[in-house]
């Protein structure tokens, strides 16, 4: 077995072991909880909603916990068996090696890897989430959700494949920067055009209706001088009764976004902190942030994809020809076994990508604090929240580390009130 295989594979079972290891702690401290309301949620929560807490973030982790051995076993079947160069010999001699040709079978991979991952999805959000009464999903609504997201993928997804194939033979050697530029041209384009012609085409945004709040939360936008024309009403009570805020879009298509499950949850001044926040992240310039680093990892991704792809170790090592060139089959296979590999080094990442993440999340709810003069009312909606939505309010510190891009409502309630 050539040495990168073996290192690859221990990679993978590293990261399958950890995330076993990491669920098996975070359910013991859990575990440790679960007999009363810790002390510091005394008051918000009742023993009632604090053990169906407790339960959900348990059944969570455990079905989590067979999900990850899943994919890690059909990553490793897919990686180590043969069968990907099998089917690109295969596909090759069927439809050739032109640039749709690869693209298409780029795109048909990609999909028959989805497939495996369709049970659970179906059983977590029909078996799972309706158990603890959050699933508001009709079958036929969930099944058109998959045609829609397929259909689009075929429509955007695979003409942009197709295209980055054909750089590589429009612009040589220097491809992959060329192919990271279009890339982001075209992630860019999507957060301008998705508020207006994608989101509408799986949930119905409504203005919010002329009142009290509508007059408050403009005033807002108004005294914080954040631009955006439209405050809609999201229907997310049509698949789930949990509960969120955003804003989306840039320039003229910026939207203002209200689950209608969080406005039946939360009152007109903590509705007004909840926005405060978003807000926030748009003042502290977090979006640009984290489009910047979008930007780089795609750079770096195609950056290692071309380096990959002129290695012939790298692609003995799974079975796959190196034809050399700047050809499309010859860089294909690099695409697609960077693709199955990523996450496995991602994960290992993930607590320092958390930490910045969970930074902004401080610096807003800082913003919202200030905007509002008080932080009762941010406060009451983070518990509020926590509360309707089940969550974890006792997550081992290591187990958050790795999973949360926001810090715990107890880490968020103690900045808040030192701050104040």
């Amino acid at each position: 077995m050539p040495p990168f295989v073996i290192i690859a594979l221990v990679l993978i079972l590293a990261r399958a072991i950890a995330e076993l290891w990491l669920s098996r702690l975070n359910q013991r401290h859990v575990c440790a909880h679960e007999d009363e309301v810790p002390p510091a949620f005394r008051g918000m929560i009742d023993e009632a909603t604090y053990r169906r807490s407790v339960d959900y973030t348990l059944a969570k982790n455990r079905f989590g916990d067979i999900t990850g051995v899943f994919d890690t076993l059909v990553l490793i079947a897919v990686l180590f068996s043969g069968v990907l160069p099998w089917t690109l010999g295969r596909f090759s001699a069927s439809f050739g090696t032109s640039i749709w040709a690869m693209a298409g079978f780029l795109f048909l991979v990609g999909i028959a890897l989805s497939l495996p991952g369709l049970p659970f999805a179906w059983y977590a959000q029909f078996k799972l989430e309706q158990r603890f009464g959050f699933n508001t999903t009709a079958m036929k609504t969930w099944v058109l959700d998959r045609v829609k997201g397929f259909l689009l993928a075929v429509l955007l997804g695979y003409p942009l494949l197709a295209l980055v194939l054909k750089l590589i033979e429009w612009t040589g050697a220097n491809w992959w920067l060329w192919a990271a530029a279009v890339v982001i041209a075209f992630q860019l384009l999507l957060l301008l055009i998705a508020p207006a012609i994608i989101m509408p085409l799986f949930n119905k945004f409504t203005p919010l209706p002329e009142g009290a709040l509508r007059e408050r939360l403009f005033a807002l936008a108004r005294r914080t001088r954040f631009p955006s024309r439209s405050i809609d009403v999201m229907d997310g009570s049509k698949r789930s009764h949990h509960s969120n805020a955003f804003f989306t879009g840039f320039g003229r298509f910026r939207k203002i976004v209200l689950f209608d499950t969080l406005i039946a949850q939360l009152t007109e001044p903590e509705l007004e902190s909840v926005l405060a926040h978003e807000i926030g992240h748009y003042k502290k310039r977090h979006v640009l942030k984290l489009i910047g680093l979008s930007i780089t990892s795609v750079f770096l991704a195609f950056a290692a994809i071309a380096w990959l792809a002129r290695q012939e170790w790298f692609y003995r090592a799974f079975g796959f020809e190196h034809q050399g060139g700047f050809v499309a089959a010859n860089v294909v296979p690099a695409m697609l076994l960077f693709a199955l590999l990523a996450g496995t080094i991602r994960f290992w990442f993930s607590p320092l990508v958390h930490i910045w993440s969970r930074r902004f999340e401080y610096e807003a709810d800082a913003f919202a604090r200030a905007t509002m003069g008080e932080a009762q009312s941010l406060i009451q909606a983070l518990r509020k929240l926590n509360e309707k939505n089940l969550s974890n309010l006792t997550p081992h510190p290591l187990y958050s580390g790795f999973y949360y891009s926001h810090p715990t409502l107890l880490e968020r309630e103690r900045a808040l009130r030192i701050a104040a």
